[in-house]
């Protein structure tokens, strides 16, 4: 690590626990075979046979902490968030396979960052689709495995962010100070992004747009305004578009289950930078704070930022700004985290 220049962190990286998905294989087959239908009925299969090779050529970079070293070496990042690969949700799951994958990736998680605690951050799982069984693997994670944290999906199954059985986690996630990474898992809108990868391109950001709507209306950042929670791809669509949420709390009263305008949650809450476009990414800015914006590089997938750094610098930002957003909140929002 260079001494001339900032501590650069990766908020957004993603490692895959084969032996997690062998032992849900061996445990549940009929609801691993059901899952893969589903995947098909989302993606389509010309997306899928694309994902399969484009994931086997990353095997390497998902799995091995030497080529996970190397390839931050290269980026320039000094240190990454690992959070699971998001097809180890398993949102289809019972609770007896559910609580066990949390539990199971959690170990895992923690094994992988350990051949490297001064470089990587692991955020553990939980069974979402689980509300009674979260607050269990919660701790699990972040007061069993020393973890920052956990990643959550958007919703799963019949579970929305807004589900009252969530209240719990919300409360313990605030009181442990922990890190609640959102990315979703899949899309609701299934077949009409079977095809042209309108699944991920479209899907993802509705998705983020989706979640945190149900986490702002229902009023849970008015009842928990500790949590610490950091949206993958940039909040998707919602930031770029929160005037209409705005419009709508004003204009509708079933649009008023939050005590403010739906906007200035926007600047309680923390985004990555994986949004593509160098005038979205200062739009960003603009609508959330400097403050409020973490480097992120969805590595290693192909819809990630290959080259974080230099995407964060092309966007013409203050040179205040960019050291914010490629380190220096990251580290102030674990900061805290040790505080609380």
């Amino acid at each position: 690590m260079s001494a001339e220049r900032s501590v650069t962190v990766d908020v957004h990286a993603h490692v895959l626990l084969p032996s997690l998905q062998a032992g849900v294989e061996q445990r549940a087959p009929e609801l691993v075979a059901e899952a893969a239908a589903l995947e098909l009925r989302r993606n389509g299969a010309e997306s899928l046979k694309i994902n399969g090779g484009m994931i086997g050529s990353r095997i390497g970079k998902l799995t091995d902490i030497h080529a996970r070293l190397a390839d931050m070496d290269e980026q320039g990042v000094d240190t990454q968030w690992v959070s699971a690969s998001p097809n180890h949700f398993y949102p289809w799951a019972p609770e007896g396979i559910a609580v066990w994958a949390a539990g199971e990736a959690n170990r895992l998680i923690a094994e992988h960052v350990a051949h490297a605690p001064d470089r990587l951050i692991g955020l553990g799982l939980v069974p979402l689709q689980h509300p009674d069984r979260i607050v269990e693997y919660l701790d699990d994670a972040v007061l069993g495995r020393g973890l920052a944290g956990v990643e959550i999906s958007s919703f799963a199954g019949d579970v929305e962010l807004s589900h009252p059985g969530l209240e719990p986690f919300w409360a313990r996630a605030a009181e442990l100070g922990c890190v609640v990474f959102l990315h979703p898992f899949g899309c609701s809108l299934d077949e009409r992004l079977d095809r042209f990868y309108l699944s991920n391109t479209v899907g993802q950001p509705a998705e983020n747009a989706v979640a945190l709507s149900h986490l702002i209306f229902s009023g849970v950042l008015d009842r928990h305004p500790g949590l610490r929670l950091v949206v993958a791809h940039g909040g998707g669509y919602l930031p770029l578009s929160i005037g209409r949420s705005d419009r709508a709390w004003t204009a509708r009263p079933e649009a008023r289950g939050c005590e403010h305008p739906p906007s200035s949650y926007l600047r309680k809450l923390w985004f990555d930078t994986v949004v593509h476009d160098p005038i979205a990414l200062r739009r960003l800015v603009e609508t959330v704070g400097g403050a409020r914006v973490l480097l992120g590089s969805d590595y290693p997938f192909d819809m990630g930022l290959d080259d974080p750094l230099a995407f964060v610098r092309s966007a013409d930002l203050p040179n205040e700004i960019v050291d914010r957003i490629v380190g220096a909140n990251a580290r102030a929002l674990l900061d805290a985290k040790v505080r609380a």
